[in-house]
């Protein structure tokens, strides 16, 4: 049993993982180092989590070492000899110390293939490029070994007990490095309170599959399968980014996530998450795509394999329909859901998103359009919106409208959302129905005359009237002002013939 009342606490861990990327700041990109650091940190917490498992079977078989070995091999991981974070601290000195974490990765990724296959394939800390010559090199790596030496990040369960501090700590770097990372960042991370509401929206069940055809690391993942109350769900993700797709595998892991698939590829040109030769279909699709992405794979649309695009073929410059139409084809028919987080331009625009956009509504899938307060994701200040389809609608063609955009929470750098916020979409978008200068239920014909353009201001009146003007009492203050102002001129005036200008 752990003893909680010496375990670290969640800020101590954190502050102590964040004080660690000082070994790299300034001189490798935040982009990159965030690699560094989470790699560090899974290995240390499958050192701790072995070292743990060891020990109680030690005691468990009294020092048997066939019976431990055999405990041991049906663990969730296997660590080989000199692979663990301590073989490596007593070897930071090493002028190869780069080439030996190299191989305790290689040699825990060759035991561990069903579950960590190709996860540390794109991170190298023997690269020059990456952290410098030799001897540089040597002093960084050892720095940060000696970091996650402090007592205080003693991640075995006899000590933190079975608290997700690990998960959470993961989560936590995750959002720093996205932060840091400017726009790169929101490739690869949705905050946590936009994931906590698109779960919320999408209110999974028990026994339910759930994919993100765009997963990034993998929170909003995550923050879906939390909403599933116990554990029986499946996961599945894909994620072209290769060192992005890595993070993801370990953040599923760390999370305890093993009912999950995570695929390393483009989405929209090669999708993976296959049945046979046709798409996998899912009860609930969700994702935080890029915003209009560039080269998206509008050359080879016309002739997808798949059928995807079979509604119109969005303009090569902007994808965010071609993940759309995706993430629509790869619902269950009748009753799949679909949450996709997209830029306010694909509300309105026109051309071939505009066709895109009516045959979705016309087909009747179309649920709901919910705009969110501007500055909430990393790298783009522009407000963004969450678009709800639904493929068990029944016979009810309406159309719910939500605008959001005005209640939040006021930071530095972003803005947030409150418990309070997301309590009240949620509670608007079950209850379906208008809500003054907040929601409104508009009908298919509604929609229709407005030639099916989902811009919110066309459906949710915020406007809000001024106070009556007193005209008498306004124009007798602007009076006062003007004689003010001309007695300051006259005595400027004076002053400056004083001074003989």
């Amino acid at each position: 049993m752990a003893d909680l009342k010496t375990a670290p606490s969640q800020s101590e861990i954190n502050n102590i993982l964040w004080k660690a990327c000082d070994t790299f700041r300034g001189v490798v990109d935040p982009s990159e180092y965030k690699n560094y650091i989470l790699v560090f940190l899974f290995l240390k917490y499958l050192s701790d989590m072995w070292k743990d498992k060891k020990e109680e079977y030690h005691k468990q078989y009294k020092g048997d070492k066939i019976r431990i070995e055999r405990a041991l091999a049906r663990e969730r991981f296997v660590l080989p000899d000199h692979c663990d974070y301590e073989y490596l601290y007593e070897n930071r000195n090493e002028n190869n110390i780069g080439e030996l974490i190299n191989i305790a990765l290689e040699h825990i990724e060759e035991k561990n293939k069903t579950k960590l296959e190709g996860v540390f394939r794109n991170i190298d800390f023997n690269s020059e490029a990456n952290l410098g010559r030799t001897k540089d090199r040597n002093q960084r790596l050892k720095h940060l070994i000696e970091d996650f030496a402090d007592p205080r990040l003693d991640l075995r369960p006899s000590v933190i007990g079975d608290r997700d501090i690990i998960g959470d700590s993961y989560e936590y770097l995750i959002s720093r490095f996205a932060a840091d990372a400017g726009k790169k960042g929101g490739e690869f991370y949705t905050p946590g309170e936009v994931a906590t509401l698109l779960a919320k929206l999408l209110s999974p069940k028990e026994g339910n599959t759930i994919s993100d055809p765009a997963c990034g690391s993998g929170s909003l993942l995550i923050k879906v399968a939390n909403e599933v109350k116990g554990g029986n769900y499946s996961l599945y993700g894909q994620e072209s980014n290769g060192s992005t797709w890595a993070l993801c595998k370990m953040n599923m892991f760390l999370h305890g996530k093993d009912n999950s698939q995570i695929e390393w590829g483009d989405t929209i040109r090669n999708p993976k998450l296959l049945e046979k030769d046709s798409l996998k279909k899912f009860d609930v699709v969700v994702a935080n795509p890029p915003f209009s992405l560039d080269k998206w794979g509008a050359d080879t649309a016309e002739n997808d394999h798949y059928k995807r695009f079979f509604r119109g073929i969005p303009p090569k410059s902007k994808g965010d329909y071609a993940f759309i139409s995706h993430m629509v084809e790869t619902a269950i028919a009748g009753s799949g859901k679909v949450g996709v987080i997209v830029p306010h331009g694909v509300l309105f625009r026109g051309g071939s998103e505009g066709k895109i956009r009516r045959s979705f509504i016309e087909e009747n899938l179309l649920e709901a359009v919910i705009g969110l307060p501007a500055n909430l994701f990393y790298g783009t200040g522009i407000p963004a919106a969450i678009v709800l389809f639904n493929k068990g609608k029944g016979k009810n063609r309406d159309v719910l409208f939500i605008d959001a955009s005005r209640e939040y929470e006021s930071g530095t750098n972003q803005n947030m959302l409150r418990d309070e916020n997301i309590a009240k979409i949620v509670r608007t978008y079950k209850e379906f129905k208008t809500v003054e200068k907040y929601s409104y239920r508009a009908a298919f014909d509604e929609i229709q005359e407005n030639e099916f353009n989902l811009n919110i201001p066309r459906y949710v009146d915020t406007f809000e009237e001024e106070e009556e003007i007193d005209i008498p009492a306004t124009q007798k203050e602007i009076d006062t002002l003007e004689k003010e102002l001309a007695e300051v001129r006259k005595k400027m005036d004076g002053f400056l013939k004083e001074l003989g200008w």
